[in-house]
């Protein structure tokens, strides 16, 4: 009895995640029509050539440790006196390749760079490596959490194509303390807020858990990050009927993924088709990939866009 009790209570720890649904949301606070995605610069992002840190050998000021998430970090100040959000380790790449790929789909993203290395001055004083530089947005500050369970827009094609897209990214790491809250600091800008999913660092492996978790209703061993044989062995779509679409995919979000349906991959597979082999090598190049594994990563992502545009119907 108390081992069922434990299972049931684990159970609902992993989804005491919902919130209350964020009030008067508007389509573009989560997406806008990316009508300049063919001109979008996907090697610098949208922060652009002119915001990006030096990638190599610039000094910056400890500020604080980093105390969320399981990879180390700090925020530093650079020599101008911006704040930066550093991530050390495995996720660095990633998460700046897929912060691209979400910019060039329409999502919002704050502007996110690859460092090779950096002197930081302060505590822990020394020659940092590879890593993940994140900075504010203009005329934005980050705010609350959204959940990906309990929100204003999680009927729309969007966020439908938003969840769409973490499944080809392979992302096992669905919590909505990685999705953020931007809330403008001029009333005057629009849209008001944006709703952003900002850490993207467990992706462009393999999101397959263990069964044993699965059973228990615990995160456990979720996938791998950042590993370009498990990405490339890792299916898309295992069966598709009418717009029922059954994943490759394992974990403890089934009930997420479960509200995917055929129209919503096309949707998502249409803007995807639309980046250009440039773009997408632009993408891998924002993240330090190396040539190979850059061309084997985006080969497995155009096979899943022909999956996912093989789901339309004959007209």
């Amino acid at each position: 009895m108390r081992a069922a009790l434990l299972v049931v209570s684990l159970v609902a720890c992993t989804h005491s995640q919902a919130q209350t649904p964020l009030p008067d949301f508007e389509p573009a606070e989560l997406w806008q029509e990316p009508v300049d995605l063919a001109a979008r610069d996907l090697l610098y992002g949208p922060g652009g050539a002119s915001l990006a840190p030096p990638s190599t050998g610039a000094t910056y000021q400890f500020v604080a440790y980093k105390i969320s998430g399981s990879n180390p970090g700090y925020d530093v100040r650079d020599a101008s006196g911006r704040i930066w959000s550093v991530k050390l380790g495995i996720e660095s790449q990633p998460e700046v390749t897929a912060s691209r790929i979400l910019w060039a789909m329409g999502f919002h993203q704050p502007p996110t760079y690859f460092v090779h290395s950096f002197k930081l001055t302060g505590m822990d004083a020394g020659e940092k490596t590879v890593a993940r530089f994140r900075t504010e947005i203009t005329q934005y500050k980050a705010g609350s959490d959204w959940s990906w369970y309990d929100n204003a827009f999680k009927n729309t094609k969007p966020f439908k194509g938003l969840l769409v897209a973490q499944v080809m990214l392979n992302n096992w790491d669905l919590k909505s303390t990685n999705n953020r809250v931007y809330d403008a600091i001029d009333r005057s800008v629009s849209p008001k807020r944006l709703y952003i999913v900002r850490d993207l660092g467990s992706t462009l492996g393999q999101s397959k858990q263990s069964p044993f978790f699965k059973m228990l209703g615990t995160p456990g061993s979720q996938g791998s990050k950042n590993d370009v044989d498990d990405f490339v062995g890792q299916g898309f779509i295992k069966k598709a009927d009418g717009d029922k679409v059954s994943f490759d995919y394992r974990g403890q979000y089934q009930s997420l993924i479960d509200t995917i349906a055929a129209p919503d991959v096309i949707w998502a597979c249409d803007l995807l088709s639309r980046i250009s082999d440039e773009q997408w090598r632009a993408a891998f190049r924002a993240g330090a990939y190396v040539q190979a594994d850059a061309d084997r990563y985006i080969a497995k992502i155009k096979e899943k866009i022909a999956q996912g545009l093989a789901l339309k119907k004959p007209s």
